[in-house]
């Protein structure tokens, strides 16, 4: 297993969850990951789980001087990065006639600006040849009540994809997006809910995926490597779906 063997690589949200789950691969195959997030005891028991060849460096991706001390972190400590994985997202649900400039702000500063940042601050201590992820997901691509800023940050993030591997091919660097389904992660249980509430909600959720339950961090981790490394050398651009076939039947 070192898929990604000598590799350096960012995930920003590592602290739990998906990019947690990834974290914890990516070093499986040989990487040295570098991780953000906002909580510092998320990061504190990641790099305790993990432990090694991992660095946390607690911050905001909505803020620029938060990026600009990770980035300087990564350059003080490896000179370089081979492999970001943009994961860092909030979900915040709200309907059409409840959403105000504070919810707007909030959601599109983290999942868009933060995003979109993260990445153009990476390209500078990036390699030619070198591989982005972008973790979007399939509400990108269908209608849920209550989630229209949400979906709407999440189709920024397709977007962004599909430029970046046009303005980036001179480099070589691969752009691709992750969409997850529903994925068993903590993130469920920050939407303020009691947890009877959130059980009917995973039970909803199951009624509508063809494979009948809800997806595991490991598994989109999993799909995160295969972008990461040499195996997906001539993929750029796409859309990658890890959701038990809920947006595709």
């Amino acid at each position: 297993m070192s898929r990604l063997q000598g590799k350096i690589a960012m995930i920003t949200g590592g602290s739990s969850g998906i990019g947690l789950a990834t974290a914890q691969r990516f070093v499986e195959e040989g990487a040295y990951v570098f991780i953000t997030g906002r909580r510092q005891p998320e990061l504190d028991d990641a790099v305790a789980r993990i432990g090694r060849n991992m660095t946390a460096v607690q911050g905001y991706v909505s803020s620029l001087d938060d990026l600009d001390r990770l980035y300087a972190v990564v350059r003080r400590e490896k000179g370089c990065i081979d492999v970001l994985f943009a994961n860092a997202g909030i979900m915040e649900m709200q309907s059409i006639d409840g959403v105000d400039a504070a919810h707007y702000d909030k959601v599109f500063d983290t999942n868009v600006k933060g995003l979109l940042f993260s990445v153009q601050k990476a390209l500078v201590l990036m390699h030619d040849g070198g591989s982005i992820i972008l973790n979007s997901s399939i509400a990108a691509n269908r209608g849920v009540s209550g989630r229209s800023t949400y979906s709407a940050t999440k189709a920024a993030i397709r977007s962004f994809a599909l430029t970046w591997t046009a303005e980036l091919q001179s480099r070589g660097i691969r752009v691709n997006t992750l969409s997850p389904g529903p994925i068993d992660t903590p993130i469920m249980g920050l939407e303020g809910l009691a947890q009877e509430h959130v059980d009917q909600m995973k039970a909803a959720l199951i009624r509508g995926i063809p494979l009948g339950r809800l997806g595991r961090p490991e598994e989109v981790a999993a799909a995160a490597l295969f972008l990461a490394c040499d195996d997906s050398s001539f993929i750029a651009g796409i859309e990658m779906c890890v959701d038990g076939g809920k947006a595709q039947v």
